[in-house]
């Protein structure tokens, strides 16, 4: 994925300047030109080059008299998720992204990303991983080796190609060495921030310690978890059921292998021939409307359930996303095996 400032430049540089960048860009030849104070001007392309030297300019001349103006581009806290697959399907394929002021802060290209969801990420990785002993005992779980790349990588590089560039990670146990990672890393197209937990919070205690949401909603996931979970259809669901939270389920098949009575008062009122019942486990993915969040006590022990129920009781509306595509818990050494054997078939 491109530094997103490849794709910017000056208006007063001239066109054979910007001929040498559009070239240095190959398949993603799309200029975006700033004015004096660093903001979208307009869009610069090989079309727009070829049709200035048709109409007899020179390759010195200044970019801003051939480009087009007030390019498409998308508001960082005001866009919607419907505007972004109608821009998709109009195949506009890179954007800027521009803030309250103006100044493009990040270049989209939909080359290398499925979605652009307009929410925050908050991973949990601050658990001590005792299941995982003695591999864990050095070593926080979420940067535990499966395939190439540690498991907590696979959740943020998972998230960030659907187009989700704002996280935060919660850590306690051996946090120092996650923060040391992504330093590492240096992933500076991204927003990202680690929240200590100073004593354990729960599954959702540590949303209580952030206080500068970007966007409306956010998504929480443990660290630990491995999937080919297809993001954009579960942001989807949620805003086409005005959900207040949703949560990504397993569902499971039980197989009774007798006739089943269904009784009333001791009368059986009907039977099923060996039937199947499918029961619904948490895979520990939440999506929740921000101001739900408010709900969270500060600095508190507060699991996901605890939220789950209080929407419940309090009449919000919880909702359930079974998933379909690949999803395995990393919680047993077993679990950690069949990880390092079928990450080599996933489309991760």
């Amino acid at each position: 994925m491109r530094n997103y400032k490849e794709h910017l430049i000056g208006c007063e540089v001239t066109l054979k300047e910007a001929l040498a960048r559009l070239d240095f860009l190959a398949a993603d030849a799309i200029l975006f030109v700033l004015d004096k104070d660093q903001k979208l001007l307009g869009s610069l392309t090989d079309g727009d080059v070829r049709r200035g030297l048709l109409r007899g300019a020179s390759i010195g001349d200044k970019v801003w008299r051939f480009i087009q103006p007030n390019p498409k581009s998308i508001h960082k806290a005001r866009y919607s998720l419907h505007e972004i697959i109608d821009l998709r399907k109009k195949n506009f394929k890179i954007l800027p992204v521009v803030n309250d002021e103006g100044f493009i802060i990040n270049v989209i290209n939909f080359r290398f990303l499925k979605s652009y969801l307009p929410v925050d990420a908050l991973v949990m990785a601050g658990g001590r991983g005792s299941r995982l002993r003695p591999l864990t005992d050095q070593t926080p779980k979420p940067l535990l080796k499966v395939g190439e790349k540690a498991i907590i990588d696979h959740n943020i590089d998972r998230l960030r190609s659907f187009g989700i560039d704002d996280f935060y990670i919660s850590v306690r146990y051996l946090g120092e060495q996650l923060e040391e990672h992504f330093a590492e890393r240096n992933l500076k197209e991204i927003g990202l921030e680690f929240i200590w937990e100073n004593e354990p919070l729960g599954t959702l205690g540590a949303v209580s310690l952030i206080e500068n949401f970007k966007h409306n909603y956010v998504l929480i996931t443990n660290s630990d978890i491995l999937t080919t979970m297809d993001y954009e259809r579960f942001f989807l669901d949620f805003i086409d059921k005005d959900a207040d939270m949703s949560v990504v389920t397993i569902p499971y098949d039980v197989k009774i292998p007798y006739a089943v009575m269904e009784t009333r008062q001791g009368e059986v009122v009907a039977f099923k021939e060996k039937p199947t019942y499918t029961y619904y486990s948490n895979a520990g993915i939440y999506l929740v409307k921000r101001e739900i969040l408010d709900r969270v006590p500060v600095n508190t022990f507060y699991n996901s359930t605890d939220l789950m129920e209080d929407l419940i009781e309090g009449g919000g509306k919880l909702i359930s996303y079974p998933i379909r595509e690949y999803w395995l818990d990393i919680g047993k050494h077993d679990d950690f095996q069949k990880a390092n054997f079928d990450v080599k078939n996933l489309d991760l």
